[in-house]
């Protein structure tokens, strides 16, 4: 998901800048809000794993990237949407260190070349489809479908975690 939502929402900038009624440029903000998110977030998302427990602080950030999705999807005007984007990278940013380390911890080492291999697949294919899927979604949907196709998959990502994931 976060890999997939870094490059979708290029495509749409045009398009939600003028529903907006802000220029293309001013959409920069939000973009640049999801990354500086992400940079902040990383760091401290081993130390709270180890604190607060690898499947509680995975859970938390797919359910707070999740929940930021949404509200970027309902937002009015561009503060909003920059606010809400900061949120949703604090989820995204959390996920993926987390998910490694839980496999790190969940697996045998002579398993984990075979499984973080597996792993980075979604990581690779998402950037790809970004750019696609968000010229799709503008072209023949509407563009508050760039935020709300994680939901979803968030929501099934929740399922899952509590379903399969150890603590």
């Amino acid at each position: 998901m976060e890999s997939l939502d870094t490059t979708i929402l290029n495509t749409g900038v045009p398009v939600i800048a003028k529903a907006l009624s802000v220029t293309a440029l001013a959409m920069k903000a939000v973009l640049a809000s999801y990354t500086l998110a992400l940079a902040i977030f990383i760091p401290i998302s081993g130390w709270m794993a180890d604190r607060f427990g690898t499947r509680r602080v995975f859970s938390a950030a797919i359910g707070i990237f999740t929940l930021g999705s949404l509200l970027c999807g309902i937002f009015t005007n561009i503060h909003a949407l920059v606010f809400w984007r900061v949120l949703q990278g604090c989820g995204g940013a959390m996920m993926v260190p987390v998910g490694r380390l839980t496999l790190v911890r969940a697996f045998a080492k002579h398993e984990l070349v075979r499984v973080m291999s597996f792993v980075s697949i979604p990581a690779l294919v998402g950037p790809m489809l970004g750019p696609v899927a968000g010229g799709l979604i503008v072209d023949y949907l509407h563009w508050r479908v760039i935020f709300f196709l994680n939901i979803p998959i968030g929501l099934l990502g929740l399922f899952m975690v509590y379903l399969r994931l150890p603590d």
